[in-house]
């Protein structure tokens, strides 16, 4: 059974920009506290490869996995509305 996601993509949008302009490895925008949407660069040991002329991006959409469960949690505690207004980055270590 196919799931239509054409009203998600102003958050591929979101999460892509993140990637590409940021600089980021791994974008995540919690939709609901059971919807999560990941944005993975693929990198190669561990690090982008500056001179690779393709970028290839893999989205997944489904339920959070468990340090984005924790996330979750601390954002209830805090009393933060769903969706989160700004997706949650991160950064290779140099």
């Amino acid at each position: 059974m196919a799931k239509d996601f054409s009203g998600h993509s102003a958050v591929f949008a979101e999460l892509s920009k993140c990637i590409f302009e940021a600089g980021a490895y791994k974008a995540v925008k919690y939709i609901s506290p059971k919807l999560t949407v990941k944005a993975t660069r693929k990198r190669f040991n561990g690090k982008v490869d500056g001179r690779n002329r393709i970028a290839e991006v893999l989205f997944t959409i489904g339920a959070p996995n468990y340090a984005e469960r924790e996330f979750i949690k601390a954002a209830l505690k805090a009393k933060e509305t769903f969706p989160v207004k700004r997706p949650q980055m991160k950064f290779q270590k140099d």
